[in-house]
């Protein structure tokens, strides 16, 4: 039998900004990355460095094309943006902390919290509609790469539903049971193009000039499930 060739992606959360630091609902929300992003993807330039990526793709957002230009220039690649990688847009709860998000919106807020894969705010998106947009064009960009190492520069919501579709978990507990860190790379091998292997997920080893550096225990990553657990 013929061995058929692996794809390989790298699969990476955008580095920090001053909105997540806070806490805050930046989905569709243009914002920059802030100094410690910037080092953040510096970092982990430096891990990928010696590995033989083919093409580097982002989403258009700001911060997304940031990091990705820091992981492009090694390898000295053009980043490529697709739209369809954006992050899930929040309607009118952007740049809202969760709790101003449940006074003002309480009956939003609860439903968003007891299926936030189907339930969209007011001019915002749901999971489902994140899915349906961003799978498809990742499935295309690795049809067009067989065999490759592949760079993709995407969101915590896109990220975290993609791999929920993929690896056949319950997109309804995305939220709940998958986290991504600023900057967190994630490792995703393919022999086919709708068929992913989880390699690697959420490490942040870069963050550490040792590499021994693992992810901080989880404080609020906007599951409400989670946080009530935890006491916070």
């Amino acid at each position: 039998m013929t061995a058929v060739p692996y794809t390989r992606l790298f699969l990476v959360r955008h580095g920090a900004t001053t909105l997540a630091a806070e806490d805050r609902f930046a989905g569709s929300t243009d914002v920059p990355l802030s100094d410690e992003g910037l080092e953040q993807a510096g970092r982990l330039a430096e891990r990928l460095a010696g590995e033989s990526i083919a093409a580097v793709f982002s989403s258009p957002l700001e911060r997304a094309v940031a990091t990705a230009k820091i992981l492009a220039a090694p390898h000295r690649l053009e980043v490529q943006t697709r739209a369809e990688l954006r992050e899930i847009g929040h309607g009118h709860w952007e740049q809202l902390a969760p709790r101003e998000v449940e006074e003002r919106f309480p009956e939003e807020a609860a439903a968003w919290g007891q299926d936030p894969f189907t339930f969209a705010p007011v001019g915002g998106e749901s999971g489902l509609a994140v899915t349906a947009r961003a799978l498809p064009a990742l499935i295309e960009i690795l049809q067009a790469h067989v065999g490759q190492k592949l760079l993709i520069v995407s969101h915590k919501g896109t990220i975290r539903l993609l791999l929920s579709s993929l690896l056949g978990f319950d997109p309804r507990r995305y939220r709940d049971n998958l986290d991504q860190s600023p900057a967190a790379l994630n490792i995703v091998d393919f022999r086919d193009p709708t068929r992913g292997r989880l390699t690697l997920f959420n490490d942040v080893s870069h963050y550490s000039k040792d590499g021994l550096s693992i992810p901080g225990e989880p404080r609020q990553r906007l599951s409400r499930w989670w946080n009530e657990r935890g006491g916070s």
